[in-house]
C-alpha cells in the first residue's frame, strides 16, 4: 500500500480532477471489499451512520469513538485505496479526532458544522488541517455545512443558500479543499453554489429517486458525490425483499453472486 503523503495526494487530485469523484459509501470490510473490485472505484469513503447501524448505535456521535475508529482501521487495511472517514462533528476534539483517524491510515473526511456559530466551525476546520499537517500530509477535508439539512421546512431557500455560501466560502479559505452541502438536489441551487464556490469544489450526496444522475452533476462542476446512508439502505432493501420472498415460500432471487 502506498505511504499516507501519496494517498493523501492521490485523494486530493480526484476532488480536483476534471473528472467528478463518485464515492460509494462503506461501513464494513466486505461492503469496502467489494465496492474496492468494482470497476471505476477510486478510493472509498466511510459512512457514520452506516457504521453505527452495524453496531446498533443511532448516528450522531453516538458509537463511541474507540469503535467508530476501530471499523475504519479495518476498511483501511482491507483495501489498497486511498479512504475518506466520516469524521461526524470531529467528537469534541476536531483536531485530535484527525490525528487519530490518520494514525490508522485515513487520509480525508468529512466534517460537519452543525450550524455552530462559525468562528468555532472554522476553527474546527483549521485544527483539522492543522493536524494533517503535524502528520506530515495534506488531509483532504471535505468541510461540510448543514445549512440545508438543519433548515426548517418553512425556511426561506435563498437564505439558507446565502448560508452555504458564506460557510463554504469561509472553510475554502481556511484552507479546505472542498465544501460538502448535503440537503442539495435542485439543478438551480447547485448551479448557484458551483458559482459561488468553483468549479471542483462542491461536494454533494446522492439522494435516491430525487437526485442528479453523477454525469449531470459533473457537467454542472461538482466535484464530488457519495451516497452516504444510502448504500446500506440499498442493501437492506435487497435482504428485506428477499426474506419477504423466501418466507412466502419462494426462493431466493436468481443472479446472486459470492461477493464473500
Amino acid at each position: 500500500m502506498a505511504d499516507l503523503s501519496t494517498r493523501a495526494q492521490t485523494l486530493l487530485e480526484l476532488h480536483t480532477a476534471p473528472e467528478i469523484l463518485a464515492l460509494t459509501n462503506v461501513w464494513d470490510v466486505v461492503s469496502a471489499e467489494v465496492v474496492a473490485a468494482t470497476d471505476g472505484t477510486r478510493a472509498l469513503a466511510t459512512a457514520s451512520h452506516g457504521i453505527a447501524s452495524t453496531f446498533g448505535y443511532p448516528d450522531g456521535e453516538r458509537i463511541p469513538l474507540e469503535l467508530h475508529l476501530a471499523m475504519v482501521e479495518r476498511i483501511v487495511a482491507a483495501v489498497d485505496l486511498p479512504v475518506s472517514m466520516d469524521l461526524e462533528g470531529g467528537y469534541g476534539h476536531p483536531g485530535e479526532t484527525v490525528r487519530r483517524a490518520i494514525e490508522i491510515g485515513v487520509v480525508g473526511g468529512n466534517l460537519e458544522d452543525q450550524m455552530k456559530p462559525l468562528d468555532e466551525a472554522v476553527s474546527a476546520v483549521e485544527a483539522v488541517l492543522a493536524a494533517g499537517r503535524s502528520a506530515g500530509i495534506d488531509f483532504v477535508l471535505n468541510a461540510r455545512t448543514d445549512a440545508f439539512v438543519k433548515a426548517g421546512p418553512d425556511a426561506d431557500r435563498r437564505e439558507v443558500l446565502a448560508e452555504a455560501v458564506r460557510r463554504g466560502q469561509a472553510y475554502l479559505a481556511a484552507g479546505a479543499p472542498c465544501v460538502f452541502v448535503p440537503g442539495v438536489v435542485a439543478r438551480e441551487e447547485i448551479e448557484a453554489l458551483v458559482a459561488a464556490l468553483g468549479e471542483r469544489r462542491l461536494s454533494v450526496i446522492s439522494v435516491p429517486g430525487r437526485s442528479l444522475p453523477v454525469s449531470e452533476l459533473e457537467a454542472l462542476g461538482v466535484a464530488r458525490v457519495s451516497t452516504g446512508p444510502f448504500t446500506q439502505r440499498v442493501a437492506l432493501t435487497a435482504l428485506q425483499d428477499a426474506a419477504v420472498d423466501f418466507l412466502a415460500g419462494g426462493t431466493l432471487p436468481e443472479g446472486t453472486r459470492a461477493l464473500n
